[in-house]
């Protein structure tokens, strides 16, 4: 919980980021405070409290508390420190480790099942599947590609954003589309899955948590929980916990068609075969 308020900071509003920023430092007192006390010692009101509570997947003040609190009782590792010059090599090797499995923890816990669920059935019911990605999330969509056409998906990757826009608006009620997107704000993407809503098509995003324009677009949204820090920008922090999401949708899609599915990997690792000694 405390990750996500942090992840959905920046882009709150003022008296938003007051109440976040209250949340983050002083989570044991705040599980001992009614929703009138936060509001107060933030100079917020008890609306936007709640508000903040609702954005970051609580049904309301009561239920963050609660969270809080196990999240106090169990308390997670605090390791998304950034690098700094002087840190030697064994200390970046560290950083760099424990933040990667810190996401995958994070994603996993914030990761809702049912919007797998949804998701998978999208994709299962589509005729044909396009996956959208630009720059760090292109060979995410093509990994996509491949593992999909594994077990027999008809599936495309569009990388070029050129290609992107006509195939998108070619698309129609017939079509899923997956789009990559860590920020979920990159123009290209955001303007291919509208345009692909605009044909008729299911719109699958797999993004960062927080706010963005992509989500406007998007008919089910799978939520990374990746922090990307100064000297990691582009990370494979975020990357990392696409590719875990791109598992579970492709081990959901082979499970409900099993037979199917592993009789489609049986004949594509035949066919591998002969491209090694």
């Amino acid at each position: 919980m405390l990750s996500r308020i942090k992840s959905i900071s920046p882009s709150l509003g003022p008296a938003g980021q007051r109440i976040a920023d209250f949340i983050v430092q002083s989570p044991q007192e705040v599980v001992h405070m009614s929703v009138s006390e936060v509001a107060e010692r933030t100079g917020a009101s008890e609306g936007s409290v709640v508000g903040l509570c609702k954005s970051v997947g609580a049904t309301g003040f009561q239920q963050l508390k609660i969270l809080l609190a196990q999240e106090i009782v169990q308390p997670v590792q605090i390791i998304h420190e950034d690098l700094d010059p002087q840190d030697s090599t064994a200390t970046v090797m560290g950083k760099i480790f424990q933040s990667n499995i810190q996401t995958l923890h994070d994603t996993g816990a914030a990761l809702d099942a049912r919007a797998i669920q949804r998701a998978v059935a999208c994709l299962r019911a589509a005729e044909r599947i396009e996956i959208y990605g630009i720059g760090s999330a292109a060979p995410i969509a093509e990994d996509a590609q491949y593992r999909m056409l594994r077990i027999g998906m008809n599936v495309k990757a569009v990388v070029d954003s050129h290609v992107q826009a006509i195939s998108a608006a070619l698309a129609g009620p017939n079509v899923a589309t997956l789009t990559i997107s860590h920020s979920g704000s990159t123009h290209e993407t955001v303007a291919a899955t509208r345009l692909a809503k605009e044909s008729g098509a299911k719109t699958i995003c797999i993004t960062n948590f927080g706010k963005s324009p992509l989500q406007a677009f998007a008919d089910v949204v799978l939520f990374t929980m990746a922090r990307e820090t100064r000297f990691r920008t582009e990370a494979m922090t975020s990357r990392l916990a696409q590719l875990a999401i791109i598992d579970v949708l492709i081990a959901c899609l082979a499970l409900t068609d099993y037979d199917n599915a592993v009789e489609t990997l049986r004949h594509t690792s035949s066919v591998l075969s002969i491209k090694r000694y």
